[in-house]
Protein backbone atom coordinates (compact mmCIF):
# COMPACT_ATOMS: atom_id res chain seq x y z
CA UNK A 1 0.00 0.00 0.00
CA UNK A 2 0.94 3.24 -0.70
CA UNK A 3 1.11 4.38 3.14
CA UNK A 4 1.47 2.04 6.47
CA UNK A 5 -1.24 3.99 8.16
CA UNK A 6 -4.60 1.97 8.37
CA UNK A 7 -7.24 4.41 9.55
CA UNK A 8 -9.96 3.40 12.18
CA UNK A 9 -12.99 5.31 10.97
CA UNK A 10 -13.86 7.08 14.58
CA UNK A 11 -17.65 8.29 14.40
CA UNK A 12 -18.56 7.18 17.79
CA UNK A 13 -19.26 3.55 17.28
CA UNK A 14 -19.14 1.48 20.52
CA UNK A 15 -16.40 -0.94 19.75
CA UNK A 16 -14.12 1.77 17.83
CA UNK A 17 -11.46 1.40 20.80
CA UNK A 18 -11.53 -3.01 20.86
CA UNK A 19 -10.98 -2.58 16.85
CA UNK A 20 -7.86 -0.78 17.15
CA UNK A 21 -6.49 -2.76 20.10
CA UNK A 22 -6.57 -6.26 18.35
CA UNK A 23 -5.18 -4.45 15.31
CA UNK A 24 -2.33 -3.24 17.91
CA UNK A 25 -1.99 -6.73 19.00
CA UNK A 26 -1.56 -8.16 15.11
CA UNK A 27 0.94 -5.79 14.87
CA UNK A 28 -0.65 -2.90 13.07
CA UNK A 29 -0.60 1.09 14.48
CA UNK A 30 -3.95 1.84 14.01
CA UNK A 31 -4.68 5.89 13.76
CA UNK A 32 -8.16 6.25 15.01
CA UNK A 33 -9.26 9.44 12.87
CA UNK A 34 -12.50 11.64 11.85
CA UNK A 35 -10.75 13.52 9.36
CA UNK A 36 -10.59 12.96 6.15
CA UNK A 37 -7.35 14.51 5.33
CA UNK A 38 -6.34 11.34 7.16
CA UNK A 39 -9.37 8.78 4.99
CA UNK A 40 -7.64 10.05 1.86
CA UNK A 41 -3.79 9.44 3.02
CA UNK A 42 -4.57 6.40 4.62
CA UNK A 43 -2.76 3.17 3.31
CA UNK A 44 -6.01 0.77 4.56
CA UNK A 45 -8.81 1.87 6.08
CA UNK A 46 -11.28 -0.14 8.99
CA UNK A 47 -15.13 0.84 9.20
CA UNK A 48 -16.12 -0.33 13.05
CA UNK A 49 -19.76 -0.28 14.03
CA UNK A 50 -22.23 -1.60 16.12
CA UNK A 51 -26.05 -0.23 16.70
CA UNK A 52 -28.67 1.18 14.48
CA UNK A 53 -28.50 1.90 10.50
CA UNK A 54 -29.44 5.45 11.02
CA UNK A 55 -26.81 6.23 13.55
CA UNK A 56 -24.33 5.29 11.66
CA UNK A 57 -25.56 7.09 8.79
CA UNK A 58 -26.10 10.57 10.72
CA UNK A 59 -22.61 10.61 12.53
CA UNK A 60 -20.86 9.44 9.15
CA UNK A 61 -22.92 12.92 7.54
CA UNK A 62 -22.41 14.82 10.36
CA UNK A 63 -18.50 14.52 10.15
CA UNK A 64 -18.51 14.91 6.51
CA UNK A 65 -16.85 11.23 5.94
CA UNK A 66 -19.71 9.85 3.41
CA UNK A 67 -17.71 11.60 0.68
CA UNK A 68 -14.35 10.98 1.76
CA UNK A 69 -15.27 7.51 2.50
CA UNK A 70 -16.79 6.37 -1.32
CA UNK A 71 -13.70 8.33 -2.72
CA UNK A 72 -11.65 6.04 -0.92
CA UNK A 73 -13.36 2.82 -1.90
CA UNK A 74 -13.48 4.08 -5.35
CA UNK A 75 -9.52 4.65 -5.82
CA UNK A 76 -9.14 0.32 -5.03
CA UNK A 77 -7.62 0.76 -1.68
CA UNK A 78 -8.17 -2.03 1.16
CA UNK A 79 -10.57 -1.13 2.99
CA UNK A 80 -12.61 -3.26 6.45
CA UNK A 81 -16.16 -3.04 7.63
CA UNK A 82 -17.11 -4.64 10.95
CA UNK A 83 -20.55 -5.06 11.60
CA UNK A 84 -22.49 -1.96 10.92
CA UNK A 85 -19.50 -0.81 8.95
CA UNK A 86 -20.68 -3.86 6.66
CA UNK A 87 -24.44 -2.89 6.77
CA UNK A 88 -23.26 0.79 6.19
CA UNK A 89 -21.68 -0.39 2.77
CA UNK A 90 -24.85 -1.29 1.18
CA UNK A 91 -27.92 0.56 -0.67
CA UNK A 92 -30.43 0.38 2.04
CA UNK A 93 -31.05 -0.74 5.32
CA UNK A 94 -34.62 -2.19 6.56
CA UNK A 95 -34.05 -0.68 10.03
CA UNK A 96 -35.93 1.99 11.89
CA UNK A 97 -38.48 2.30 8.66
CA UNK A 98 -35.77 2.33 6.29
CA UNK A 99 -32.91 3.88 6.01
CA UNK A 100 -30.11 5.10 3.01
CA UNK A 101 -26.70 3.47 3.43
CA UNK A 102 -23.41 4.71 1.76
CA UNK A 103 -24.89 2.35 -2.11
CA UNK A 104 -21.19 1.11 -2.26
CA UNK A 105 -22.25 -2.83 -2.63
CA UNK A 106 -25.58 -3.78 -4.37
CA UNK A 107 -27.65 -5.02 -1.60
CA UNK A 108 -29.70 -4.34 1.67
CA UNK A 109 -30.18 -5.30 5.34
CA UNK A 110 -33.41 -6.90 6.21
CA UNK A 111 -34.33 -8.28 9.57
CA UNK A 112 -34.72 -11.70 10.80
CA UNK A 113 -37.99 -12.93 11.02
CA UNK A 114 -38.02 -14.89 14.72
CA UNK A 115 -38.83 -18.56 14.24
CA UNK A 116 -39.44 -21.07 17.20
CA UNK A 117 -35.98 -21.53 18.87
CA UNK A 118 -34.20 -18.87 17.83
CA UNK A 119 -33.98 -15.05 18.87
CA UNK A 120 -33.63 -11.82 17.48
CA UNK A 121 -30.45 -10.69 17.78
CA UNK A 122 -28.37 -13.20 17.03
CA UNK A 123 -26.12 -13.26 19.22
CA UNK A 124 -23.18 -15.48 19.97
CA UNK A 125 -20.96 -17.75 18.46
CA UNK A 126 -22.06 -19.14 15.08
CA UNK A 127 -19.90 -21.00 12.34
CA UNK A 128 -18.89 -19.23 8.93
CA UNK A 129 -18.40 -21.33 5.65
CA UNK A 130 -15.83 -20.03 2.95
CA UNK A 131 -17.30 -19.79 -0.79
CA UNK A 132 -13.72 -19.29 -2.07
CA UNK A 133 -10.44 -18.83 -1.41
CA UNK A 134 -9.03 -14.94 -0.16
CA UNK A 135 -6.02 -13.50 1.27
CA UNK A 136 -8.01 -12.56 4.55
CA UNK A 137 -9.18 -15.87 5.29
CA UNK A 138 -6.05 -17.80 5.03
CA UNK A 139 -4.86 -20.29 7.50
CA UNK A 140 -9.05 -19.97 8.88
CA UNK A 141 -10.76 -23.54 8.15
CA UNK A 142 -13.80 -23.09 6.97
CA UNK A 143 -16.72 -23.87 9.44
CA UNK A 144 -14.90 -21.76 11.58
CA UNK A 145 -16.65 -19.75 14.85
CA UNK A 146 -16.83 -16.14 15.26
CA UNK A 147 -19.10 -13.93 17.31
CA UNK A 148 -21.97 -12.24 16.15
CA UNK A 149 -24.23 -9.76 17.68
CA UNK A 150 -27.31 -7.95 15.42
CA UNK A 151 -31.00 -8.29 14.14
CA UNK A 152 -30.20 -6.89 10.45
CA UNK A 153 -28.56 -9.33 7.75
CA UNK A 154 -26.86 -8.09 4.68
CA UNK A 155 -28.34 -9.29 1.37
CA UNK A 156 -26.96 -8.69 -2.26
CA UNK A 157 -28.24 -8.88 -5.75
CA UNK A 158 -24.59 -10.02 -7.31
CA UNK A 159 -24.12 -13.54 -5.35
CA UNK A 160 -20.17 -13.37 -6.22
CA UNK A 161 -19.81 -10.77 -3.64
CA UNK A 162 -20.34 -13.65 -0.78
CA UNK A 163 -16.95 -14.82 0.19
CA UNK A 164 -18.41 -16.44 3.14
CA UNK A 165 -22.05 -17.40 4.89
CA UNK A 166 -23.65 -18.05 7.80
CA UNK A 167 -27.15 -20.04 8.50
CA UNK A 168 -29.38 -18.59 11.32
CA UNK A 169 -32.95 -18.19 10.28
CA UNK A 170 -31.91 -18.20 6.60
CA UNK A 171 -28.64 -18.50 4.84
CA UNK A 172 -26.61 -15.08 4.58
CA UNK A 173 -23.52 -13.69 3.30
CA UNK A 174 -21.54 -13.44 6.54
CA UNK A 175 -18.55 -11.74 4.65
CA UNK A 176 -18.63 -9.70 1.36
CA UNK A 177 -15.12 -8.85 -0.68
CA UNK A 178 -14.94 -6.92 -4.14
CA UNK A 179 -11.34 -5.87 -4.99
CA UNK A 180 -9.84 -4.92 -2.31
CA UNK A 181 -12.52 -4.43 0.06
CA UNK A 182 -14.00 -7.00 2.26
CA UNK A 183 -16.46 -6.76 5.37
CA UNK A 184 -18.16 -8.94 7.82
CA UNK A 185 -21.10 -9.03 9.51
CA UNK A 186 -19.51 -10.97 12.42
CA UNK A 187 -17.10 -8.82 15.30
CA UNK A 188 -13.03 -10.48 14.31
CA UNK A 189 -12.52 -8.43 17.34
CA UNK A 190 -14.57 -10.61 19.50
CA UNK A 191 -13.70 -13.60 17.81
CA UNK A 192 -10.68 -15.05 19.68
CA UNK A 193 -7.86 -16.38 17.53
CA UNK A 194 -9.89 -16.67 14.01
CA UNK A 195 -10.50 -13.20 14.42
CA UNK A 196 -6.86 -11.86 15.29
CA UNK A 197 -6.16 -13.90 12.17
CA UNK A 198 -8.72 -12.25 10.03
CA UNK A 199 -7.05 -8.55 11.12
CA UNK A 200 -3.30 -9.75 10.67
CA UNK A 201 -4.40 -11.48 7.19
CA UNK A 202 -5.73 -8.14 6.57
CA UNK A 203 -2.88 -5.96 7.46
CA UNK A 204 -0.57 -8.40 5.39
CA UNK A 205 -2.69 -8.68 2.50
CA UNK A 206 -3.04 -4.56 2.59
CA UNK A 207 1.04 -3.88 3.12
CA UNK A 208 1.86 -6.54 -0.15
CA UNK A 209 -0.48 -5.63 -2.63
CA UNK A 210 -0.74 -8.75 -3.98
CA UNK A 211 -3.18 -8.75 -6.33
CA UNK A 212 -6.77 -9.34 -5.77
CA UNK A 213 -8.48 -12.59 -6.23
CA UNK A 214 -10.90 -13.45 -9.00
CA UNK A 215 -13.79 -13.53 -9.09
CA UNK A 216 -14.41 -10.64 -7.91
CA UNK A 217 -17.76 -8.17 -8.33
CA UNK A 218 -17.44 -4.72 -9.27
CA UNK A 219 -18.03 -2.16 -6.36
CA UNK A 220 -20.63 0.72 -7.36
CA UNK A 221 -19.14 3.87 -8.45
Amino acid sequence: MASDRVIVVDYDAGNLRSVARALEHVGAAPVVSADPADIDAAGAIVLPGVGAAEDTMFKLRERNLVEPLTEYIASGRPFLGVCMGLHALLERSDEGGGQDCLGILPGEARRFIPQPGLKVPHMGWNTVEWLREHPVTEGIPTGSYFYFVHSYYPTVSDPALALGETAYAVTFPSVLASGYLVATQFHPEKSSRHGLRLYENFVRWARSGEPVPAPSAAVAR
